[in-house]
């Protein structure tokens, strides 16, 4: 029986299908190549995928007035669903807010309905993030805390995401799983994210703004980490019988990075020392992230093994290679 993957050609998406198609799974992934960034990158995944016969792409768009049934019927049922795709981004929620409601709520909640419609249905793993934790001070972050004071309209919609599938787990028992991703960084990165943007800037002898001044740390987690514990879940749905079937866990490397630190890193592996210009702290952003991931550990396994030492020059290795630098 085949896996869907919603948001295929998307960064996280790819590695998690290509990770399913090299266990001997059948992946159907689901994308709407959008044009938030580069859709020649998004392209480039979706022909390293398409080069295994277990892999079928299917475009289309999660929020389609019809719902997902007409789309998947020809590829399903679907027992298992990967659900990744979604609007990505804290500060371009400020710029076009209606396209976070449309693609993530309205697409989660065609998502949750093809899961409430479809027979037998045993578990469906979506992505949250660590934006749902908004201006909270404690640190670590953890699942325990509160999460009723976002600062960016795309962890409203995160969080809202969670709330849903609380929902449909009370009313119709479907067993979910919410993984709060934490700055998810690697090869086939995202060009939006600061590791992307600073690469390629850095390269080309180009300043990088530094926000906040550089007074901000971030829990950075490597792709091949945040693989690792998605699919694991996918493998550990929660029992139906004690309550909701739902859980939420923290996807993170456990250790808050100074971001300084992150360039610093960066310097040396492209082997060029940036030229900073630093600047206020950006609308929606917030000054340190940090996660808490015992429960991840205990119930799924989750062993995040890659520091940013490791991970970073792994980056600019494929940014080398897939921009011929």
């Amino acid at each position: 029986m085949g896996i869907l993957v919603t948001g295929a050609a998307g960064f996280i998406g790819f590695h998690v299908a290509q990770a399913l198609l090299a266990r001997g799974d059948q992946v159907v992934g689901l994308d709407n190549l959008n044009d938030y960034y580069d859709v020649a990158l998004k392209q480039a995944r979706l022909d390293v995928l398409s080069k295994n016969q277990n892999f079928t792409f299917v475009k289309a768009d999660l929020a389609a007035p019809d719902g997902l049934a007409p789309v998947l019927d020809p590829f399903g049922p679907f027992h298992r669903v990967i659900h990744l795709a979604a609007q990505a981004g804290v500060r371009y929620s400020l710029e076009n807010p209606f396209a976070y409601l449309n693609s993530n709520l309205h697409g989660h909640l065609a998502v949750l309905e093809y899961c409430r419609v479809t027979a037998d249905f045993s578990h469906l793993v979506y992505a949250s993030s660590s934006s749902v934790y908004g201006s909270n001070a404690d640190l670590p972050f953890s699942v325990e805390d509160r999460v009723d004071k976002p600062v960016s309209l795309y962890a409203v919609t995160k969080r809202g995401c969670e709330l849903m599938s609380h929902s449909y787990g009370h009313l119709y028992d479907i067993p979910q799983t919410g993984l709060r991703y934490f700055t998810v960084y690697g090869p086939w990165g995202r060009p939006d994210m600061a590791l992307f943007i600073f690469t390629k800037a850095i390269m080309a002898g180009e300043p990088i703004q530094v926000f906040n001044n550089g007074e901000m740390a971030r829990d950075f987690t490597f792709i091949d980490d945040v693989v690792q514990g998605t699919i694991s879940a996918l493998d550990t749905p929660p029992p139906i019988g004690d309550g909701p079937p739902v859980r939420v866990y923290n996807i993170g490397n456990h250790k808050s990075e100074p971001l300084m630190k992150m360039i610093d890193v960066l310097e040396q592996a492209i082997g060029r020392k940036a030229e900073i210009n630093f600047a206020p702290m950006q609308p929606g952003d917030v000054a340190e992230t940090y996660a808490d991931i015992a429960a991840a550990q205990q119930d799924l396994g989750f062993s995040p093994s890659t520091p940013i030492t490791e991970g970073i020059p792994k980056f600019v290795d494929w940014f080398r290679q897939y921009h011929a630098v």
